[in-house]
């Protein structure tokens, strides 16, 4: 059984420094970052551009503070506290190796904050969780044009010859 979410405990529900030498730390979310929190995922939202509403991200801020539902989120936070970075993970089954695996949906750096060292404390918060759950890997996807970023991935994970697809459910059945 793995660790409960944001009300469990768990590596991140602690500040956590990074040993790389950046001075952003990570933490979970609570109702005094809701602003920036919000600001960030619009970023997100905007960079991809998938048009999203503030109705939308109260839904998914709802589902961050309940502590009954799959999705989970780290922040990283530069010197300063304020909050530059965000990644939603959630725990998924790995039926063909009989596991748990985590699954990150979305990270997002502020633009400002590139380079600062903050994606790699949010990667580090999510090797730990990953770690302390006893997951067997943490997976994500990224658009193929998403050159920075596949850098960063490229340097703290391998990259999979798997392909994704997307079957849209239909109302003709």
């Amino acid at each position: 059984m793995s660790a409960p979410g944001p009300a469990g405990g768990g590596p991140a529900a602690r500040v956590r420094e990074r040993a790389s030498g950046s001075s952003a730390s990570v933490v979970r979310p609570s109702a005094e970052h809701r602003a920036a929190w919000d600001a960030l995922y619009a970023g997100y939202a905007d960079f991809y551009r998938k048009a999203q509403t503030q109705e939308m991200r109260d839904r998914v801020w709802g589902w961050i503070l309940d502590p009954a539902s799959e999705v989970e989120c780290l922040l990283a936070l530069d010197a300063g506290g304020k909050p530059v970075g965000l990644a939603h993970f959630r725990e998924f089954a790995r039926p063909l190796d009989a596991s748990k695996g985590g699954y990150l949906d979305d990270l997002f750096v502020a633009p400002a904050a590139r380079g600062s060292g903050a994606a790699q404390a949010l990667f580090g918060a999510l090797r730990d969780e990953a770690r302390h759950r006893g997951w067997t890997v943490v997976r994500w996807i990224t658009a193929d044009d998403n050159y920075r970023a596949r850098a960063v991935y490229d340097r703290v994970a391998t990259r999979t010859p798997w392909l994704t697809y997307d079957l849209a459910p239909r109302s003709d059945g």
